[in-house]
């Protein structure tokens, strides 16, 4: 593809305004993740429920094949502080793999062809779920699929707009709006055939969602950008582009980054693992004489994370019109206040439980309200500020970086939902809030030290 091709491609994208003032491409990989997610969602809303309530109970672990040699891996552990670790393993791993995705994508495939392998594989991880023998290699599919998927999909979203144009932050905005949606329906749907009527047929209707997934981005590949076909690293008459000092500086920052986001993730992540354990066992989820779901917590944090990403995106709006936006650094900050409070919301629930009583959802609904807010200041616009910034010829791949804060976070994950068991339930949200304040407090260090290097970047 030549550079005149490119250019004309990107022109045409520019002035394309059909999905919301963005590009109908933008729409098309919208829901393309909307059902990806919903299927990855449902499936992870399950998996913990799934291990603790039926798959490692005597009489059914013994039927997963090589379970014995997987979990002498973890030092001999067993009941929740197992299935929380292997929680962690494989969440941290869906995390992990898109590096690789991000450098199949930039150097060999091609991100469109990156994306369709890897929702086959994922499709087919999801199927080999409803069989307890092939739970692990179901989740070693899922894991391979997510990584070729899940960054080069992403990218592919950056890249309909140009460096300066202003709509980018907004688009990664709807981006998420599309994934809180598949998650919204995944518990109701995934999450209540997986409880009520059999686990296997829930992780089953993640499966078909996934096909479906694959179904629309097929049919969205004219909206696409024309070099996305071809790997950036491969032949053709436009000339490579060379990192200049200042790219390589911009990187070094979003390098520095990473393990401050993974810590910052860590309570939002617990979400899906020691909360919902907590969630089944405490909460009084019991409506008109019937014990809902515990999944259809998830999708209460759903809901109340869409209403936020939208609300937050209007607020800046409604901001930048009257006064100077925030810079994303800024809002990080912001975000990571806001997840201490949404802690401390939990700390609140877990101290006004009195003996033998369940707990009211009053405070876990402010946590979900709180920590929404704090999601919205932060997961879009982190990966915004990656989009922006990296490098067009190793984007993919420093957005396959942008990642491993969710493996690091997801390994942390893992590590402290295995404390649930052994520490005061207020103590253990007491420890969430202060991993959030110190990760707020990097970020205000980072702005004051590294900013400058992501501001030259993109001038």
């Amino acid at each position: 593809m030549t550079a005149e091709d490119s250019r004309d491609s990107h022109d045409a994208l520019e002035h394309d305004r059909r999905f919301l003032g963005h590009p109908v491409g933008l729409g098309y990989l919208a829901f393309t993740e909307a059902w990806e997610r919903f299927s990855y969602y449902g499936m992870q809303t399950l998996l913990v429920l799934y291990m603790t309530k039926y798959l490692l109970l005597p009489g059914n672990v013994e039927n997963v094949a090589l379970f014995k040699q997987f979990s002498a891996l973890y030092g001999g552990i067993e009941g929740q502080a197992l299935a929380s670790a292997i929680f962690g393993t494989y969440a941290a791993s869906v995390y992990l793999t898109p590096i690789l995705g991000g450098l199949l994508a930039d150097r060999v495939l091609g991100k469109r062809r990156t994306v369709l392998i890897g929702a086959v594989t994922m499709a087919l991880g999801h199927f080999l779920m409803a069989f307890e023998a092939s739970f692990l290699f179901a989740l070693l599919c899922l894991v391979i699929g997510s990584g070729l998927f899940k960054g080069n999909i992403a990218s592919q979203v950056g890249a309909l707009y140009k460096p300066d144009d202003l709509r980018r932050a907004d688009a990664f905005q709807i981006f998420y709006l599309g994934i809180n949606a598949g998650v919204i329906a995944s518990p109701l749907i995934v999450g209540t055939l997986g409880e009520v009527y059999g686990w296997h047929y829930g992780f089953g209707a993640a499966g078909v969602g996934m096909l479906i997934a694959l179904v629309v981005y097929v049919a969205g590949q004219q909206h696409l950008p024309k070099e996305h076909f071809e790997p950036q690293g491969a032949k053709s008459q436009a000339p490579k582009e060379k990192l200049q000092r200042g790219d390589w500086m911009a990187v070094a920052a979003l390098l520095t980054l990473i393990p401050v986001m993974a810590v910052a993730l860590l309570p939002n992540q617990q979400i899906f693992n020691a909360y919902l354990i907590w969630g089944d066992q405490q909460f009084d989820l019991v409506w008109m004489g019937h014990k809902l779901p515990t999944t259809w917590l998830v999708t209460l944090d759903a809901i109340v994370s869409v209403s936020f990403l939208a609300g937050v995106a209007l607020f800046y709006r409604w901001y930048g019109r009257h006064r100077r936006e925030p810079d994303e650094i800024t809002k990080i900050i912001i975000g990571a206040g806001f997840s201490v409070a949404g802690m401390l919301c939990l700390y609140m629930a877990a101290a006004s439980q009195g003996p033998g009583e369940k707990i009211g959802l009053f405070w876990p609904v402010m946590f979900h309200i709180v920590n929404s807010i704090g999601f919205a200041h932060m997961l879009p616009v982190s990966l915004a500020l990656f989009a922006k910034v990296a490098p067009k010829a190793i984007n993919s791949t420093v957005i396959g970086l942008y990642y491993l804060a969710f493996f690091l976070g997801n390994s942390f994950v893992g590590w402290i939902g295995g404390f649930y068991e052994i520490m005061p339930t207020t103590s253990f949200w007491l420890l969430h809030a202060a991993l959030a304040g110190g990760a707020g407090a990097c970020f205000v260090l980072f702005k004051l030290v590294m900013n400058k290097h992501l501001k030259t970047a993109v001038v």
